[in-house]
């Protein structure tokens, strides 16, 4: 089965920390998803610019309507993501818990519909 992982966090909080400790962060995130596909589980993974280079598109009644940043109001801002293989969800959720940034944000695991 394929399944979505989101990594959420808050963005003010990411960038209240040191370079060093978000250099130590993002590189223990390359050696788990170097591990990740050795073992056959990571598909994809890629990291999002931040929310203020975002756009929120809806069309409503036939017009366009584009706004800055993303539409809903959360404190959490969806960072990247990872798509990954695993045999069901709890092992989706047991790959999620080890990403370094489940410690501080939140890894949403949603699986991905097979269609038909």
């Amino acid at each position: 089965m394929k399944f979505m992982l989101l990594c959420c966090h808050e963005e003010r909080k990411w960038d209240s920390m040191s370079k060093s400790e978000c250099d130590a962060v993002m590189e223990e995130t390359r050696a788990y998803c170097e591990e990740l596909k050795k073992s056959g589980h990571l598909l994809a993974a890629e990291q999002l610019e931040p929310i203020q280079s975002a756009r929120s598109v809806k069309v409503r009644n036939g017009k366009l309507a584009v706004t800055d940043g993303p539409f809903a109001e959360t404190k959490e801002q969806l960072g990247g993501f990872f798509l990954i293989s695993a045999r069901d969800l709890d092992e989706a959720i047991q790959v999620a818990s080890k990403f370094p940034s489940a410690q501080f944000g939140t890894m949403e695991v949603r699986p991905v519909t097979v269609a038909s």
